[in-house]
Formats: structure tokens, C-alpha cells, sequence
């Protein structure tokens, strides 16, 4: 079936919270990994084809911007979601122009929430 999701890469520098919505999303029935910064998401989608990227904003190594940018460059087809703590207006704009579909603010999101979502989708 064209456009079902079922592989997403999370990546996502805070360690309990990246693991937790694997474990959730595996849990749902997808087929989830964690890259803990951009550099190793950006490796990550280069070896492997995702159907989604949940891409937090600011990690170590490389932040959200520059791997939608890389990604971008890439021409990637990967459907990207973004889950970060910058809630301003400007940076929700910015991210969807480098490509990204939609974008959570996780201080105002679930992880129950997101996962619903990703089912939705």
C-alpha cells in the first residue's frame, strides 16, 4: 500500500524519551529506531529507507535545521515530523519550508498523541 507508514527513524537527543517512543511506536505495531543526533540521522537515512523522520530541533552534533536542509539536498521523499521544544512561529515556518510536513511542540504533545497521529497518517 502506497504512503503507509511503517518504518520511522526518531531522532531525538534526549535518550529516555527517544527509547520511549520507540518502545510506543514499536508497540503500535511500527518498525522504529532511535539516532540520538543529526549526524548519525542523517547516516541512518542513508542506509536505510524510512517512511517518516521524527526530527527534534535541537540536538548535538548537527541540529533539526541543518539535517532538513541535508535531507533536502538529498531530494529525500522521507515524510519528516517535527517534535521539538521551540514553539516560536518562525522556526515552525522555517522547518516547513526546508520540507517538513508537520511539526509538534513537544512541551504541548504526548507521546500517546504523536503516535495517534503517525496512525492517522
Amino acid at each position: 500500500m502506497a504512503g503507509l507508514i511503517k518504518k520511522i527513524l526518531v531522532a531525538e537527543d534526549e535518550k529516555p524519551m527517544a527509547k520511549a517512543l520507540v518502545l510506543k511506536l514499536n508497540h503500535a505495531g511500527f518498525e522504529a529506531k532511535a539516532a540520538f543526533n543529526g549526524e548519525e540521522a542523517i547516516e541512518e537515512m542513508a542506509k536505510n529507507d524510512y517512511d517518516l523522520l521524527l526530527l527534534d530541533m535541537i540536538m548535538p552534533r548537527m541540529d533539526g535545521f541543518t539535517v532538513l536542509k541535508k535531507l533536502k539536498e538529498q531530494g529525500t521523499k522521507t515524510k519528516i515530523v517535527v517534535t521539538s521544544n521551540l514553539g516560536q512561529e518562525e522556526d515552525f515556518n522555517k522547518a516547513k519550508e526546508l520540507g517538513a510536513t508537520d511539526y509538534f511542540v513537544k512541551s504541548d504533545t504526548s507521546l500517546s498523541e504523536i503516535v495517534d497521529y503517525i496512525k492517522k497518517m
